[in-house]
């Protein structure tokens, strides 16, 4: 049994908002149906994924061998029957697990090992044996939950998410901490199956996701749920440069409950009707785009195994010019670049990507932080620093002077001057117009030489001028 959260502390409680919807947002698993006695090869045959978005093909090119993918999650129980021999490090950045991940922690324990199961299940295997890193046409799997990549190696990364945090680590601590362990542990393809309801992410997270870019790491996350409280995506997924996951039905039309929309979406893949395995050896079902992410982040690890020397960006460059356009043509908020197809993926003649489509963390922070300077470091009290002298007098105010009376004479004598000279100009004006009044249709000005002249009209066009004189 779990222990009570403590209460979280003042200074945390504007970092616990964020951290308070991250799992819930992506994954239905409230609805969660567990049935551990029926047989594990009937919950295989419910996996329609790996046949509908072509991940049997793909596997004639790739099984995932000697990739390592991240889960940052809730920690993965290593001991389920599909992931023996499959989870082969770890790391526990909540400070509520244990040092190897392999604890599940936070309001849904169980989520982590829902997604390593989808990701890199093995079936039932002998705990001895380890998979053929040569791929080939693909067999009969065996029972239990095969993954998308089961040759693939799994960190397990675990967060405490989704309501207080014992330790009182905040997902502004945990996540960042979290990538930067996966990325330096070697991780190739990191899975966070996590989600919040708002777009903006703590500016705490920019330096492990460029520290991921810089390292040629591909960040896979879920878009979200509207069931969850997502009507649009919300970080880590709008994060540039990460390939989000938005969800499916049956039909491959986009989910209703399972995805939510936003201009940040890569790619789409199933969100329900999921299975996969639970902690202490059991199935359930479930939905979400929690399960959309793994089934895309594995297709990631078939391409980086297939091309071990591939960037980043041209394996999300594969996933998502490879894709089935739906929706709007082109690229649209729903969909993303299209319907994920795991085997044009991994077999299409697909040109070489010299940038993410999806942007940059990078370029990001050169934007839109570029006014958030860090804080300076403060000089220690003990060795005061002397302030420079000063090279610029010190501002004064001039002080204010009565006007002398020559001013002011003077002042008087422009003004009236100028009065006289206007009232002269006016009456020569009026003069000329009573001048020329008295027989206007006689007279006409040159417009070369201004003289004034008579003009001798016809009888017909002359004007009796009948005003007095």
């Amino acid at each position: 049994m779990q222990s009570t959260p403590a209460p979280t502390p003042p200074a945390r409680r504007a970092a616990a908002a964020l951290a308070a919807v991250l799992l819930a947002a992506c994954c239905l698993c409230a609805g969660l149906f567990t049935a551990p006695a029926a047989k594990a090869d009937d919950w295989r045959d419910k996996e329609y994924w790996l046949a509908d978005s072509g991940i049997t093909k793909a596997w004639e090119v790739s099984k995932g061998a000697g990739v390592k993918v991240a889960v940052i999650d809730s920690g993965i129980d290593a001991q389920h029957p599909d992931l023996k021999g499959a989870v082969t490090g770890g790391y526990d950045a909540s400070g509520s697990g244990q040092p190897d991940g392999q604890k599940s922690v936070g309001s849904k324990p169980e989520h982590g090992t829902l997604v390593a199961t989808m990701l890199a299940g093995r079936g039932h295997q002998p705990a001895s044996a380890s998979p053929s890193p040569s791929p080939g046409p693909a067999g009969t799997p065996p029972d239990g939950v095969m993954g998308v990549a089961p040759e693939a190696q799994l960190l397990s990364v675990s967060t405490w998410l989704g309501s207080p945090n014992p330790s009182g680590k905040s997902d502004q601590d945990q996540i960042p901490e979290a990538v930067r362990w996966a990325v330096d542990n070697g991780a190739k393809v990191i899975n966070i199956s996590l989600g919040s309801t708002t777009p903006q992410w703590p500016q705490s997270w920019d330096a492990a996701f460029l520290y991921a870019e810089q390292k040629d790491v591909v960040i896979v996350a879920a878009a979200g749920n509207r069931v969850g409280g997502n009507t649009q995506v919300g970080a880590p997924a709008t994060i540039p440069g990460v390939l989000t996951v938005a969800g499916l039905d049956r039909k491959n039309t986009a989910s209703v409950d399972a995805s939510s929309q936003g201009i940040s979406i890569g790619v789409a893949a199933p969100a329900e009707n999921l299975v996969g395995g639970l902690p202490g050896g059991s199935y359930a079902e479930w939905a979400g785009t929690s399960g959309s992410t793994p089934i895309v982040a594995g297709v990631a690890a078939l391409i980086r195994s297939k091309w071990p020397d591939m960037s980043a960006e041209q394996v999300i460059n594969r996933i998502v010019s490879t894709a089935k356009d739906a929706g709007a043509p082109g690229k649209d908020p729903l969909y993303g670049y299209g319907i994920l197809n795991a085997e044009a993926a991994l077999k299409a003649d697909v040109p070489e990507a010299t940038v993410n489509p999806l942007g940059t963390i990078a370029e990001w922070i050169r934007v839109h932080r570029r006014g958030n300077a860090a804080p300076a470091t403060q000089v220690p009290s003990a060795a005061p620093v002397p302030s420079a002298a000063p090279t610029l007098p010190e501002a004064t105010v001039p002080a204010a002077k009565a006007p002398s009376p020559r001013d002011s004479a003077i002042g008087a004598a422009v003004v009236i001057g100028f009065a006289v000279l206007f009232v002269a100009i006016i009456a020569a004006a009026a003069f000329q117009l009573r001048r020329a009044s008295r027989n206007p249709a006689l007279a006409r000005e040159d417009p070369d030489t201004g003289v004034v002249e008579r003009v001798n009209l016809s009888r017909e066009s002359q004007v009796t001028d009948h005003r007095p004189s």
